[in-house]
């Protein structure tokens, strides 16, 4: 299994987007520019990935105030990564509702609620799994997770989670709230070429940019050789436009060989499917 973490304030990439390869995985970090007035990078992110390409698990985080909220995340995640290597090693479909199951139990767990409190600020949490054929994600906040195949595009299909403001991890959190908010899935994979693509508010925010619209991150996916060269770009775009807030990116390529549902009276017509 290979890993990686990182928060903004071990290295901001302040006025010089990065993007490393942690196997198959591509992590893209930029701090935002300078002229714009960009100090600091709160955003951080948590990779784990089988080499064989068997499933990959990822968060990334978009805090503010300070990144001690972000921090608190992954190191939590670290303290319990035997417990969720145990779900994720199960097999599907257990592998899914134990992992969601654990790390609800995580985040609503005492300790980690009292931690919470003496932080400085708070921060939205994406967590993507992805085994099979299928991808589970859970998200507070306004981090947004992309899935993109061409039959779903064709359909205007790309994004699997809606962005929700007002919810946090840290000093305000919403797993201290009688009923906690968060929104999480899972979703079946098409045959196929899939890209699967986590973004911090800093790449969709980006004046000028126009990754606002789901559909032009789509063309950019796309038309990239592949998903190095779409988180290359991407990052580029958001440099050239002089964004000041921090974008983090994780993206991979899935290759599915397992035919997806089809409606029993195949009325999908020829021109959406996939050539």
């Amino acid at each position: 299994m290979n890993e990686m973490s990182w928060v903004g304030r071990q290295e901001p990439f302040i006025d010089h987007p990065h993007v490393s390869a942690l196997y198959h995985i591509m992590v893209g970090r930029y701090g935002g520019h300078s002229r714009s007035g960009a100090k600091k990078n709160e955003d951080g992110c948590l990779v784990w990935a089988c080499e064989k390409a068997d499933w990959e698990f990822a968060a990334i985080l978009d805090a503010h105030h300070s990144a001690e909220s972000a921090e608190l995340i992954i190191k939590g995640l670290k303290g319990v990564k035997a417990d969720l290597l145990k779900a994720i090693h199960l097999d599907v479909p257990e592998s899914f509702k134990e992992l969601e199951t654990r790390i609800l139990s995580f985040f609503r767990s005492a300790e980690f609620r009292n931690e919470c409190q003496k932080v400085k600020g708070e921060t939205a949490c994406l967590l993507v799994f992805r085994k099979e054929n299928y991808v589970w994600w859970l998200s507070i906040g306004d981090c947004v997770l992309y899935l993109f195949h061409p039959e779903l595009a064709a359909f205007d299909q790309y994004q699997l989670n809606q962005r929700n403001f007002y919810e946090w991890i840290g000093k305000v959190n919403t797993f201290e709230k009688p009923v906690p908010c968060f929104s999480s899935g899972t979703r079946e994979l098409r045959k196929g070429k899939t890209i699967l693509l986590l973004a911090t508010d800093g790449m969709i925010e980006c004046p000028r940019a126009g990754y606002e619209n789901a559909e032009s991150v789509y063309q950019v996916i796309k038309q990239a050789e592949n998903a190095n060269a779409s988180v290359h770009h991407l990052l580029k775009t958001v440099e050239e436009n002089r964004g000041r807030d921090s974008a983090t990116l994780i993206a991979w390529q899935i290759d599915c060989s397992v035919e997806g549902s089809e409606p029993s009276d195949g009325r999908i017509p020829p021109e959406l499917r996939e050539e």
